[in-house]
């Protein structure tokens, strides 16, 4: 099978947590011998990973950036749910989904997938020809949140929540021209939220698919939120809504 990089401090201290098995290595900086670096070897040899003392020049190819923190994993994919009807029968518990509808920067992406761990969100959705997909930034900025929710693909995403509403699951699209506050509907039913990309937005028939449109109210100067922030605020609302229930 082949090897993926995982590296950043956050990222390969989860997945050696969650799935150390899937670990085959982890390069390390060998100049580097401060505490974070000597919990995380702690940790690898607590697993029996195989640690291999390199060079930032080293770790700069394995994973195509300088921005490691000196510490890079070669690891196996992940087998986490795989398609969406994978992902539905697996949910125990009422849905909550994460939909985004043309969301590029692997930044926003693996800060979305952190919010979706944070939160306790089932899986995020996404376009296949529309997003950026999982790649070492994303699992680095996802702070390990990459190894623990579902990100699922899907070839036509109009197809796709068509999919979720047969399954009973309402998808509540955000959206600025929208007449219904975020905070005017029920989020204890089964649900999912679809974010548009900043500036853009939804698409057409993403929109004309939903079962409803909000609005995140703003008070301020500025006229939209981060993807990620945005996509907090919907699930946390959730979150309380059930919690309170």
């Amino acid at each position: 099978m082949k090897h993926k990089a995982v590296f950043g401090f956050h990222a390969v201290t989860s997945r050696i947590r969650h799935e150390a098995s899937s670990v085959e290595m982890i390069y390390v900086d060998g100049t580097r011998n401060d505490r974070r670096m000597q919990d995380l070897l702690a940790l690898a040899k607590s697993f029996s990973v195989r640690i291999i003392q390199s060079d930032s020049t080293r770790l700069d190819k394995l994973c195509g950036t300088r921005r490691h923190q000196g510490v890079v994993a070669m690891a196996e994919p992940l087998s986490l749910a795989r398609n969406l009807d994978e992902l539905l029968d697996a949910i125990s518990g009422t849905p909550l989904l994460l939909v985004l509808d043309g969301i590029t920067d692997p930044h926003n992406l693996g800060a979305c997938l952190r919010v979706a761990d944070s939160v306790g969100a089932h899986a995020v959705i996404a376009p296949k020809d529309r997003s950026v997909g999982i790649n070492a930034t994303v699992e680095k900025v996802a702070s390990g949140a990459a190894q623990t929710v579902p990100y699922i693909p899907v070839t036509n995403l109009a197809r796709a929540l068509r999919q979720l509403k047969e399954r009973g699951i309402w998808v509540v699209g955000t959206s600025d021209a929208a007449t219904k506050s975020l905070y005017d509907v029920d989020y204890t039913v089964p649900t999912a939220f679809v974010m548009g990309a900043e500036g853009s937005g939804m698409r057409r028939l993403t929109q004309e698919v939903c079962d409803e449109l909000v609005v995140i109210p703003m008070m301020g100067s500025v006229e939209s939120l981060n993807i990620s922030v945005a996509s907090g605020v919907c699930l946390y609302e959730a979150r309380r809504q059930r919690l309170k229930g």
